[in-house]
């Protein structure tokens, strides 16, 4: 029996390493695509790691690129007027003579045959700003991995604002987080610890209001706040959270249940009024419940797209979602390595948040609804 326990505790070790693997694979391809050079984010075969080519020559390491593999005979072509050579493929070249794309022929001074081999050879740059390409063999060149951590510091200069993305997004999670846990911990609190009469069906009608989806209040919520002037503000954006959500009440209602009325009890024996008990009894035990709704708050606030694309006319009020957005609008062809960069940074503040109230959250999602 206990042979079989412990397997079984292997194979579900397996399956949830497995599914973090799974879970966190488009992250960790986030963050490679965010340190490769642009030519490598559309690569086929695509690859995990970003790698810089190396050429070795006189005991050094110059970076190249590649600019093709030679796999057949061509000719190393000088033409006139031109200070670099034109790689030119054998079956082009007749009699001396190159037969160009525009029907032109033109004679060159110099033509050296330059043979294919077995291990084959590149045809590579100097450099990435240098137009002069050469032939080397391919054992002379080494794929290293290299991580381009400029990338990071190019998406910040390329985010012409992004100080003030990161300003706005900052201050409405703050806003936010403050409105949400201090009206829904004294919405629950209501519901949970004071006797009024309708209070239960009050809260089941709060509890209906969760599935009514947020399109169907985004039209009469933008006439309601276009008649009260605050489009193109910041208000449309926190307003809300001072009005407690149907979903923060009922987590913290749960966990308030939990807690002992003997407590409370006790405390109005000895003359607390109601805000008294909420402030100095209720609130400091409910610290890893209160932890839970500020973090999801934190995280619906940051992530959010749809509320700033709709209330938001200044480039200087968007949030980091919506800077994104613009960003990756803002030229023609989008610079996958710049976005996922910039991608990265937006998402990294939300692992690091959660790795440091991990537990509080394991704490207040576990206790809830656990009566004492």
């Amino acid at each position: 029996m206990k042979k079989s326990n412990f397997i079984s505790q292997i194979v579900i070790y397996f399956l949830l390493i497995g599914g973090a693997m799974l879970f966190s694979a488009p992250l960790i391809w986030m963050f490679s695509t965010a340190v490769k050079p642009i030519e490598q984010t559309m690569s086929l075969p695509p690859s995990w790691l970003p790698y810089q080519y190396l050429l070795q020559k006189d005991g050094q390491e110059i970076p190249v690129k590649i600019e093709g593999k030679l796999v057949s005979a061509a000719f190393q072509v000088h033409l006139a007027g031109m200070k670099s050579f034109v790689i030119i493929p054998a079956d082009k070249v007749k009699n001396g003579v190159i037969k160009l794309e525009n029907g032109n022929t033109v004679i060159p001074a110099d033509i050296k045959l330059i043979p294919a081999s077995k291990d084959n050879m590149f045809i590579i740059a100097a450099s990435e700003n240098n137009d002069k390409k050469y032939i080397v063999p391919a054992h002379d060149i080494n794929r290293v991995i290299h991580f381009r951590w400029e990338n990071f510091s190019a998406a910040v200069e390329s985010m012409t604002h992004f100080p003030l993305y990161l300003r706005n997004t900052l201050l409405l999670c703050f806003i936010t987080v403050v409105g949400t846990v201090s009206s829904s911990a004294l919405a629950a609190y209501g519901f949970s610890r004071i006797e009024w009469k309708g209070r239960d069906k009050v809260f089941l009608l709060a509890l209906c209001t969760m599935m009514i989806p947020f399109p169907v209040l985004m039209v009469p919520l933008y006439c309601l706040f276009k008649a009260l002037g605050m489009i193109g503000t910041l208000q449309p954006l926190w307003i809300g959270s001072f009005c407690a959500g149907a979903f923060n009440v009922f987590l913290l209602r749960q966990f308030f249940i939990g807690i002992p009325q003997a407590l409370s009890d006790a405390a109005r024996i000895d003359g607390c009024s109601e805000f008294k008990i909420f402030f100095d009894i209720i609130l400091p035990i409910s610290k890893p419940a209160l932890m839970v709704v500020g973090l999801f708050q934190f995280m619906g606030t940051w992530n959010d797209f749809l509320g700033p694309l709709i209330y938001l006319t200044d480039q200087r009020d968007y949030t980091l979602a919506l800077g994104l957005q613009f960003f990756q609008s803002q030229s023609g062809g989008t610079e996958w390595n710049y976005l996922m960069a910039a991608s990265f940074l937006v998402v990294i503040p939300v692992l690091i948040l959660f790795f440091f109230t991990q537990k509080s959250f394991i704490e207040g999602i576990s206790t809830t609804g656990v009566k004492g």
